[in-house]
């Protein structure tokens, strides 16, 4: 048995950690913008901009042998995660010095030193992927958690009942977050779903569940340290909707015309930083020069990365099929 769960340490160094780990996330994003916009960074790419306290709320209450699946919109969840800025930029850029050698670009960041798996282009297709991590955790009889994040367009999927029925039904030991941000690529969730409650559908599996407030980091890191426990003390799946939205557009190739420039600055007023920074202020918690500070640092680690990325290496013409067939890894004549 493990210790019974924390509770949430509300002191201004671990406050502001928070701050600067949601900082360190939109600024790395916004950088990834510009140099899409400069052709560096090609392909699709999705932005977690307003989504940042999901991550950093529940991720780093997650041991290291933990695991991690993410969706397309994972960059955010890398970070945090403690996969190298370096790597992921240099993945960004399709080089082979990217955690997935340049091969995954954007939507398929991996990382095996962190238990990082992804980064998943189908929607929905890290539930039924991290289904498979915990059943064999749950055969070898292991407390190793799996979170595996997905969006509310996930639900809409075969495979979401598919795994919510089979986790709950053998007792596999995940963590099922939600990143409910009110749209699956265009289309609002009122549109596309019966039952907006996304929770209570992972409660008709008889699954213990909760929603909580995704643009308040405290309110997640509160919810998340719960559930991990819940997790790992009975192996049984808990399921946890944040609440939250998204800033940008659901691409870089999104027109956003299914939505309201009104309704995304009213969102962008209550974002998750926003909302912690005025939380530290009305409890003097934070300093004037705290923020300039992370911003700072934060630059800095970024302009390493993208200096890393710039020297990077393209992988041989002549290599491009390697791991595309199986006799590419085994030959046949072995």
């Amino acid at each position: 048995m493990t210790a019974p769960a924390e509770k949430p340490r509300l002191s201004r160094e671990h406050m502001l950690d928070l701050l600067k780990q949601m900082i360190r996330i939109r600024r790395f994003e916004d950088k990834c913008y510009e140099l899409y916009t400069q052709e560096k960074i090609r392909g699709f790419m999705h932005l977690y901009d307003g989504e940042e306290a999901v991550a950093v709320g529940i991720i780093p209450l997650l041991e290291k042998r933990d695991r991690i699946v993410a969706t397309y919109r994972e960059h955010g969840q890398a970070l945090v995660r403690g996969v190298p800025m370096t790597t992921v930029m240099a993945e960004m850029y399709g080089k082979q010095e990217g955690c997935s050698h340049g091969r995954g670009g954007s939507m398929h960041l991996f990382d095996q030193a962190t238990n990082f798996y992804g980064g998943n282009a189908i929607v929905g297709g890290g539930l039924p992927l991290s289904i498979g991590l915990a059943l064999a955790d749950h055969i070898q009889r292991s407390d190793i958690v799996t979170t595996c994040f997905f969006g509310d367009g996930a639900v809409a999927e075969g495979e979401f009942h598919e795994s919510m029925n089979l986790a709950a039904l053998w007792g596999l030991p995940v963590l099922f977050v939600c990143e409910n941000n009110l749209y699956a690529m265009g289309t609002a969730l009122a549109i596309s779903e019966s039952e907006t409650n996304i929770q209570q559908k992972a409660a008709c599996y008889r699954m213990a569940s909760e929603a909580v407030d995704g643009m308040d980091v405290i309110a997640v890191e509160a919810a998340g340290r719960r559930a991990i426990h819940a997790v790992r003390e009975s192996g049984k799946p808990y399921f946890l909707e944040c609440r939250t939205y998204r800033f940008r557009a659901h691409s870089m190739f999104d027109a956003q015309l299914y939505r309201d420039k009104a309704e995304v600055d009213a969102w962008r007023k209550k974002g998750p930083i926003m909302h912690l920074q005025g939380w530290l202020q009305a409890n003097q918690m934070i300093h004037p020069e705290d923020v300039p500070h992370m911003e700072a640092d934060i630059d800095a680690e970024i302009a390493e990365a993208i200096a890393f990325a710039e020297a990077g290496t393209w992988e041989p013409v002549e290599q491009l099929t390697r791991f595309t067939y199986a006799e590419s890894i085994f030959p046949a004549n072995r």
